[in-house]
């Protein structure tokens, strides 16, 4: 009897045995489908094998899908991320698979197939810096080699992608592109079009209906696609002639799933460059501070685009406007108000960035200090108009705004701080002829949303974007001449260790939308704080002096990158129950780790277990949250270390609990 070991999508790190009936054709990497606890699912074969302990208990596989058969690459990838990031294989290889409907149309097709005639198409003209950098990825096509592609907002990071992309192409590759969020894709793909018009390019995200999906990662997974564009996600795309990776905003957290496979699509595209033996461009005007220890160090080679591409487009002018002590009107400092009123005359468009969503961010007692509370988390409701209401953001609670205060019975509540609505609504009263559109996850929740402002925009029917980080990131605004940044100076109280690292990506992000098109730009910060490292770096320009600084900081503090991490996180309704495991598991993996110690490992390789502690956001949506860390030096003594501790983990488990290990977190 012929034997497939398959893994399924199951929150369990075993595989499963089927039997393979006769005239069923079974690899490994074929997508098939079985039965799994009466119920049909799909699964990935890991191996074939001629025998099975349960042989007598054996389910045929019932289906082998046809056309997904997941490439040898793919298949390592898996069984890469399921040992790396402690998560069951059959999750691991489920990530892989396109959706199983047929295609209806091959959505993107656009002819040319294998490749591209080099000089077929006029290639983007680039200037001596993107000339340089684009000749040094060409040079290294073939062999693994990483970049880092260091450039200033506007410096024509784009243009050296699909530079590199099209001499990869023209050779008979395929090139694979990640950006951060769907909401990039459109643009993205308008340029990959207009630069590489007789290439077949595809897209790749969660957004795309499935039959779409499944047609593009055909497209991909045959080779008739040459370039391949995608979130997160299509990191796992099977792309055969796969030449050059491109991660381009390789900063954004958004790479990084923080749910159920907690895997990082810029690291995992780093494996695949360098098991494929290719080159990759990690594309950024703020790098990753572990992106920027690679290229210190020389892991990675330094590309640096330092100023913006094309003639008349200098990097806007960056203002600090103090709030404290100024005549501040609905949020507005007179500075941006002036300047606001300048831009409009000028038939201009601006952009006012706050990174908070809703009216205001709490509803306070002015007589007994009650403060709106969610009941399901340990946050403050956040109020919304339209209809007023009071929202968490953390979870779905959602109730009405009370005529007085619960407390005491006061009528006088106060709506304290702002977001985007509130500024939406000043700025509504202060120039009521402008033409102004929010954009936030409250306004862009249907699918074509987000397009449709950027149709506005474009068409010159928008005066003031209003927005949050959506708004941020990679867009370019032709006529966009002013940046308005409302409190950033939140960020700077966050416990977060990374949390001045965010602000100032996301400050040189937003301020790069300002000036893009050759007109002159302006960028006004309201701060209380001009003299904080973040700003100076800001103002002065100067990432690396302020990446550096960090560096040395998390080197003093034994902070990622200078050490490795893995975050045991536990969740319960009761607290007692989160932290009875959590305290257990901290005593069984000082045990595991001290055992290690005794077998002779090198200081760097001792792992440091601390905790238990709760969560940053300890309890969210009914369940009391906690949380161990495990530090080492080597990354490579930390991965011997998760395996047994998991396996202890799982025998320590009860069903009141929920676990799960996040290795490399972002955050904790």
């Amino acid at each position: 009897m012929a034997i497939a070991r398959i893994a399924l999508p199951v929150a369990t790190f075993e595989t499963f045995d089927y039997w393979i009936p006769k005239g069923l054709a079974v690899g490994r990497g074929a997508a098939v489908r079985v039965k799994f606890s009466g119920r049909n699912r799909i699964g990935v074969v890991v191996a074939l094998e001629s025998s099975s302990t349960h042989a007598e208990h054996l389910l045929p596989i019932d289906e082998v899908l046809e056309g997904v058969t997941l490439p040898e690459e793919i298949v390592a990838l898996a069984e890469f991320v399921s040992r790396y990031y402690q998560c069951a294989p059959g999750m691991a290889f489920d990530l892989a698979i396109p959706p199983t409907a047929r295609p209806r149309t091959r959505t993107g097709a656009r002819g040319a197939a294998d490749g591209l005639a080099a000089g077929s198409s006029p290639a983007p003209v680039l200037n001596v810096a993107q000339q340089e950098a684009a000749e040094a990825i060409a040079t290294s096509l073939g062999s693994f080699a990483t970049f880092v592609l260091f450039g200033v907002t506007g410096s024509g990071k784009t243009e050296v992608y699909l530079h590199a992309a099209r001499e990869a192409i023209a050779r008979g590759g395929q090139a694979l592109i990640l950006v951060p969020e769907i909401n990039l894709t459109p643009q993205f793909e308008e340029r990959v079009r207009a630069a590489l018009p007789q290439v077949h390019a595809v897209t790749l995200h969660s957004a795309l209906a499935a039959g779409a999906r499944r047609a593009n990662w055909e497209a991909a997974a045959s080779g008739a696609a040459g370039v391949v564009l995608g979130t997160r996600l299509a990191v796992f795309t099977a792309v055969p002639r796969l030449a050059l990776i491109v991660v381009d905003e390789e900063h954004d957290d958004s790479f990084k799933q923080q749910e159920g496979v907690r895997y990082h699509a810029r690291d995992l595209a780093l494996w695949r460059a360098r098991r494929r033996g290719i080159p990759i461009v990690l594309g950024s005007a703020t790098p990753a501070v572990e992106t920027w220890r690679r290229a210190r160090s020389r892991q990675a080679q330094l590309l640096t685009l330092a100023s913006r591409a094309g003639t008349g487009t200098a990097a806007p002018a960056i203002t600090l406007a103090p709030v404290r002590g100024a005549a501040v009107t609905d949020g507005l400092t007179p500075q941006l108000v002036d300047s606001l009123a300048s831009t409009l005359a000028r038939r201009e468009q601006a952009l006012l960035f706050i990174n908070r969503r809703g009216f205001a961010t709490s509803l306070k007692c002015s007589a007994c200090g009650w403060e709106a509370a969610c009941p399901r988390c340990t946050a403050r409701l956040v109020v919304h108009r339209s209809p007023n209401r009071l929202h968490c953001h953390h979870c779905t609670h959602v109730e009405r705004l009370p005529r007085a205060c619960p407390s005491c019975g006061n009528v006088d509540l106060a709506a304290l701080g702002f977001g985007t609505q509130r500024l939406e609504e000043a700025v509504r009263a202060a120039f009521p002829a402008a033409r102004i559109a929010r954009v936030d996850r409250d306004t862009t929740r249907s699918r074509d949303a987000f397009a449709s402002v950027r149709k506005r925009v474009d068409a010159h029917e928008v005066d003031i974007l209003v927005g949050t980080q959506m708004l941020a990131k990679g867009h370019d605004f032709g006529r966009l001449t002013l940046v308005g940044v409302l409190g950033a100076d939140n960020a700077l109280y966050s416990a977060d260790f990374r949390a001045t690292e965010r602000l100032t990506a996301l400050l040189v992000q937003v301020a790069g939308r300002a000036g893009r098109a050759g007109s002159p730009g302006r960028v006004i910060v309201q701060t209380d704080f001009p003299g904080h490292p973040v700003y100076r770096a800001l103002v002065g320009g100067d990432y690396a002096r302020f990446a550096d600084d960090i560096l040395a900081e998390r080197e003093a503090a034994m902070l990622p990158p200078a050490t490795r991490v893995a975050l045991l996180s536990g969740e319960a309704h009761e607290r007692a129950d989160v932290d009875r495991f959590l305290a257990r598991a901290l005593e069984c993996g000082r045990d595991l780790a001290a055992r290690g110690a005794d077998a002779g490992t090198q200081h760097d390789d001792r792992i440091e277990l601390f905790g238990p502690v709760p969560a940053m956001l300890a309890r969210r949506a009914g369940f009391e949250r906690g949380q161990v860390l495990a530090q080492c030096r080597q990354r490579t003594a930390l991965q011997a270390f998760l395996p047994g501790w998991r396996e202890v983990l799982e025998r320590l488990s009860v069903r009141r609990v929920r676990w799960s290990i996040d290795v490399d977190p972002v955050t904790f």
